[in-house]
């Protein structure tokens, strides 16, 4: 699959490496395409439960994105992140949810954002971390 725009292949601009454990939460149609081919050892688990290092979600209501995520959050280890992936407005489908929607809803919940990313035509991506004075 095409690294897109900037040249550098999904799973890397995920943070998805060697050894990464990763679970993905309402996917796309085909996104196991979009990511393309993952690197040695990478596990994709089927279901967002503790001990995760990444976690993507695809979202298109801020009201389920809001409820989905103390999960989310819960199963990711204290220096994994979590991506939280939107419509962009140009791909004509139907959301609530932007990227000032995402900071004002999941900022006060102790995680921060520190970078964003076009996961492809239609989806951009936000990723969130957990506070560093909030980690064990």
């Amino acid at each position: 699959m095409p690294a897109g725009y900037s040249g550098t292949p999904l799973p890397k601009k995920l943070g998805i490496v060697a050894g990464t454990v990763f679970a993905v939460r309402h996917p796309p149609e085909g996104f196991d395409v979009t990511l393309g081919d993952l690197p040695p050892e990478a596990v994709w688990r089927t279901q967002v439960r503790r001990g995760i290092d990444v976690a993507i979600a695809f979202h298109t209501r801020r009201r389920r994105l809001v409820r989905e995520w103390p999960q989310l959050t819960a199963a990711v280890a204290p220096n994994g992140t979590v991506w939280v992936a939107w419509p962009k407005r140009s791909s004509g489908v139907a959301t609530d949810i932007t990227e000032d929607v995402l900071r004002d809803e999941l900022l006060p919940t102790g995680w921060v954002d520190n970078k964003v990313c076009a996961i492809d035509e239609t989806w951009s991506g936000l990723r969130f971390a957990l506070r560093r004075e909030l980690r064990p």
